[in-house]
């Protein structure tokens, strides 16, 4: 059964590669044949896994689990064809961290010459990030009617925050309109984008990699390439836009436009997007000659890319002072919202944590008080602090474990911590070695999967991951 869904996903991967292919046969690029091969391997392998046929009423969430997390190893062990096949990135590690950074939205790359690449490869490497920034098996549920009575099971080991609250009362409903809110924001960019002055393929590719809060950009120095404060402006709004839970997105198209401002995460992200703005450009104005409006211009982009995880750069932010690079690290932790395209701890689970912190100073206080965790009025169930403290727990054993394995790789300690939340939290470019201008080419192969599970696991918001390799998960 996990096998013909499975199947199902790279019958879908094949199909994507063959947008691709068209491209590249388009302009006549050195690529086609390795994007024809590939999508034949692949719709082969698809195939061959997805011709059996399975009563999808017998799945359950250890299943559920089970297809997300190897449904994203597969599609991206898969997704390394054409670049290996294409000589674009020829041994297979750096070119399954390539295709896992841009499916997990996480935006590390390998490379060191993006725009030498030919364009066909250039569309997949974005396109790895629109496909995953919805989510695989969410969009297969959106759109394949036989899947759907397996959707809560997908739905809550995929969809990211401390809570998987559905919009409509079916899941297949909510995975639908999901999926025409970020068709929408894709094609409000792309034309904004081309009205800027960029060309289509230009549009299109940073468009990928915005509504995905993912980063691939088709320029060696990412957005600052275009030197633009109408595309940087675009590109800002957009991020911190999908860096909002897209529930919320969801009722304010069906009338409801209040919840965006109502929504109390919402306006705690914001206000701390804000912040960060404020003290990023004072301190950027003090210690170096950078102007006003640049100092302004060049930390609200920096921001809302690493607030949203997306991870684009319009300046070389890890040659600013100290106090700027703290700022944007701490944000690398933090994230964006739950049940958006962003990553990290997620904002929500910040203020849980929050009201924790200050229940337990009450109650030293009052002993026999009973102080309830609220939030926007709301009350948090226990259930749901428990988790967000075990995944805080989870979080930071991971973080740790990996800043330790890669100092042991040779990583200077800057570079060994940014690596790791850039990772996890599924940013992309940190400081040091691994810093905007530049890229993860020269961490050692070992050090390179280590992150690619880190890419993993953030994307899958830790429990689904960590689940499967639990002696019990296999246990009947």
């Amino acid at each position: 059964m996990i096998g013909k869904i499975l199947g199902i996903l790279l019958l879908g991967e094949a199909v994507a590669m063959l947008v691709c292919l068209g491209l590249a046969l388009y302009y006549r690029g050195p690529d086609v044949s390795a994007l024809a091969l590939s999508v034949v391997i692949t719709a082969l392998a698809g195939a061959a896994l997805a011709v059996r046929k399975v009563n999808y009423q017998d799945i359950g969430y250890r299943e559920g689990f089970a297809v997300a997390a190897l449904g994203w190893f597969v599609t991206a062990v898969f997704g390394s064809l054409p670049f290996v096949l294409s000589s674009a990135i020829p041994h297979p590690v750096d070119a399954f961290f390539e295709t896992m950074s841009g499916f997990t939205t996480t935006g590390a790359s390998i490379l060191t010459d993006i725009e030498a690449l030919p364009m066909g490869i250039l569309f997949w490497r974005s396109l790895t990030h629109w496909i995953g920034g919805i989510g695989t098996v969410v969009l297969l549920v959106a759109i394949i009617p036989s899947l759907r009575i397996a959707g809560m099971q997908f739905y809550r080991a995929e969809v990211s925050g401390p809570t998987k609250a559905k919009v409509l009362p079916r899941v297949a409903q909510t995975s639908r309109q999901l999926f025409k809110v970020y068709l929408v924001f894709t094609l409000l960019q792309v034309v904004a984008l081309r009205l800027a002055g960029l060309p289509w393929f230009d549009s299109l590719t940073h468009t990928f990699g915005t509504v995905a809060t993912g980063g691939f950009s088709t320029r060696n120095l990412s957005v600052g390439a275009y030197n633009s404060v109408a595309v940087e402006l675009i590109i800002a709004f957009f991020m911190l836009l999908c860096g909002i839970s897209f529930a919320l997105h969801i009722k304010a198209m069906q009338g409801r436009p209040q919840v965006l401002w109502k929504d109390r995460e919402t306006q705690v992200f914001l206000a701390v997007v804000v912040a960060a703005v404020a003290v990023i450009s004072v301190n950027l104005i003090t210690v170096t000659e950078m102007t006003t409006g640049t100092s302004v211009r060049q930390s609200l982009f920096q921001v809302s890319s690493i607030a949203t995880s997306t991870g684009f750069a319009s300046a070389d932010y890890d040659q600013w002072p100290d106090l700027s690079r703290l700022v944007l690290v701490l944000l690398m932790f933090v994230g964006a919202c739950a049940g958006s395209t962003g990553g990290g701890i997620k904002v929500i689970r910040i203020m849980v944590l929050w009201k924790l912190g200050t229940r337990q100073l009450q109650k030293l206080i009052h002993p026999q008080a009973v102080i309830p965790v609220r939030i926007g009025g709301s009350v948090i169930p226990t259930e749901v602090t428990d988790t967000v403290q075990s995944f805080l727990i989870l979080y930071m054993g991971l973080f740790v474990a990996s800043v330790v394995l890669m100092g042991m790789l040779g990583l200077d300690l800057i570079s060994a911590v940014t690596a790791a939340v850039a990772t996890l939290s599924n940013i992309g470019p940190g400081l040091g070695i691994v810093g905007p201008m530049a890229n993860y080419a020269t961490i050692p192969v070992v050090g390179k999967l280590i992150l690619s599970f880190n890419m993993l696991a953030g994307r899958l918001e830790l429990f689904t991951v960590l689940a499967l390799l639990h002696p019990g998960f296999w246990r009947k």
